[in-house]
């Protein structure tokens, strides 16, 4: 496989990640969305809270996204990929709650390592909130 091949497959599983984060995230699959993770990940959430480790983001996890409450539906997409190695990707996405009453963007960071068996898993996270500008 050469090397434009090889990285358009990865590109492919890393939005195929992403798309997994979205579906999880609507359907309040916390088990889903755990699975992404590497087992040394960390995570920032959009309103600043550090969690670092598999069992804090898990913890968390549990305890948050079942009970979350929107009145609409969140997008993901991946809107840049670059390589930093072969095996590591910065990956910046554009998050969107679609909400009759009150939409909201965020702009998470996810640097994602491709383990052995070759998936790409979210290892070190900065889920950022997108503020308005002032006029």
């Amino acid at each position: 496989m050469n090397t434009d091949t090889a990285q358009h497959a990865d590109i492919k599983a890393i939005e195929d990640v992403v798309a997994t984060v979205q579906r999880t995230q609507r359907a309040k699959d916390a088990e889903g969305f755990l699975e992404l993770f590497h087992p040394e990940a960390l995570w920032t959430t959009g309103h600043g809270k550090v969690l670092i480790g598999f069992d804090a983001i898990a913890a968390f996890t549990r305890a948050v996204l079942p009970s979350v409450e929107w009145d609409g539906e969140v997008t993901y997409e991946v809107v840049h990929v670059q390589f930093l190695r072969p095996d590591v990707a910065a990956v910046k996405v554009r998050q969107v709650y679609h909400s009759e009453t009150d939409g909201s963007e965020g702009a998470p960071l996810y640097v994602m390592t491709k383990q052995e068996d070759g998936r790409w898993l979210l290892h070190a996270n900065q889920n950022t909130q997108v503020r308005a500008e002032a006029a």
